[in-house]
């Protein structure tokens, strides 16, 4: 009944048009004052009124819906009547004990229920600000400089319900650290830790300054006198760089071994040596001028980076989204 009741007066008024309202008067005849005034009434009645309309419609009292509302009885039952003076219908029968609702009042009840739910939907999904959590980071240092800290606004644009703090380590090897929720980790990925990912395919050139790469005149062979700024840990680079570009003899004795790619950078950009370092690193020297490749020659690093993650259950939504946001410019 409250369906065909709900077609007839908000369907009909709605999609055919005050038109239908003949045919509508025939099928409901007792419903026609109502029908009458659809076509005339365009004004929404007071919000207030409708919430307590909601309310007592659902808990079939207006003491309930006054508790629920914080208002007094009274104040419930005055919205109501003017709620119907409004509409010239009769929304509840007043029982003994409670009310319930007329046929035309269960009918309006689910409109408005559902625009009720709509709005509070909208409301916190749109304007309701999500909890805070905070992802603590540890990269190595080379990663967190040069590729992690000037890309860190885009995450937080994009999540601003996460917290980053950041911090860096040379080498790093295991999570001992209980303050630490994900490591950004450069080696084979052979570690005890069960949530690894790899960030993809690194792959090294040689860098030098502009004027640096002068000396060598476009010939490989020109490297068996070069300065050698080795990365500790991964002087092997040197003999496969040689072997890629043909170049035949012994790698030259080191100029000055550092302990990561941030140092070799910043060292040759003064103008004196040259490395072999991950393209994310020295991207950005190579884009300013400040480095440039003396031969376009790469090879792919034996070891590359990975994040690694703590078995925290609470924080597993936070660290797959950091890990995808990684992959966007790591793969």
């Amino acid at each position: 009944m409250a369906e065909l009741i709900k077609q007839s007066v908000f369907r009909l008024r709605g999609d055919f048009g005050c038109a239908s309202q003949t045919y509508a008067q025939k099928m409901f005849g007792h419903l026609s004052p109502l029908l009458n005034r659809s076509c005339a009434m365009r004004q929404i009645p007071h919000v207030t009124w409708l919430r307590s309309f909601e309310a007592a419609a659902r808990h079939s009292s207006f003491a309930a819906a006054a508790e629920e509302l914080n208002l007094t009885p009274a104040a419930v039952s005055q919205q109501i009547k003017l709620l119907e003076e409004t509409l010239e219908m009769k929304l509840f029968r007043r029982l003994p004990k409670g009310v319930e609702l007329t046929d035309i009042g269960q009918a309006y009840a689910q409109p408005v229920r559902a625009s009720f739910q709509g709005l509070q939907t909208a409301t916190e999904g749109l304007f309701q600000p999500k909890s805070k959590t905070t992802l603590r980071v540890r990269a190595s240092i080379s990663f967190g400089v040069m590729v992690l800290a000037p890309q860190l606004h885009g995450f937080r644009a994009l999540h601003p319900e996460i917290d980053i703090i950041l911090s860096t380590t040379v080498w790093s090897d295991r999570m001992n650290d209980a303050t630490i929720d994900v490591d950004i980790r450069y080696g084979n990925g052979d570690w005890p830790e069960e949530n690894i990912w790899p960030l993809g395919q690194g792959q090294a050139s040689l860098v030098c300054s502009p004027k640096e790469a002068t000396r060598f005149q476009r010939d490989p062979n020109a490297l068996k006198d070069a300065d050698t700024v080795p990365i500790i840990g991964i002087e092997s680079d040197w003999p496969l760089m040689f072997q890629a570009l043909g170049v035949d003899g012994p790698v030259p004795a080191p100029w000055m071994p550092v302990d990561s790619s941030l140092l070799a950078l910043e060292s040759i950009a003064s103008g004196r040596g040259v490395a072999i370092v991950n393209r994310m690193f020295s991207e950005s020297h190579i884009q300013r001028g400040t480095l440039v490749e003396p031969f376009k020659q790469s090879i792919q690093t034996q070891n590359n980076f990975y994040l690694v993650s703590q078995s925290d259950p609470k924080k597993q939504k936070q660290i797959a989204l950091f890990h995808d946001w990684l992959l966007t410019f790591t793969a």
